[in-house]
């Protein structure tokens, strides 16, 4: 049966999982962000479009190195949660 308890259980577990894949996507990005505008401020450039493109591509090689880590994290969470259902209804 499915208690208050447990469905709190199974909220917190998810909302810790989306929050780890998305830290793993958006820090690479922010540090990267961080990084282009303090050169930016150092020398005065002011050009909105400079920090777009290596964001963009340091977000793509978190995609591609940790793209098989983050989907067997969320195949592994799907398994159980399908398992934990099969036994909270029967």
């Amino acid at each position: 049966m499915l208690t208050p308890e447990i469905a709190v259980d199974l909220v917190a577990e998810s909302l810790h999982m989306v929050m780890l894949l998305v830290v793993m996507l958006v820090v690479p990005g922010l540090v990267v962000g961080l990084l282009v505008a303090l050169f930016q401020a150092a020398t005065q450039i002011n050009e909105q479009t400079l920090s777009f493109l290596p964001k963009l591509l340091v977000t793509l090689l978190a995609v591609i190195l940790m793209g098989r880590w983050m989907s067997g994290y969320l195949m592994d969470y799907c398994v159980s949660i399908f398992t934990r259902a099969a036994t909270l209804v029967g």
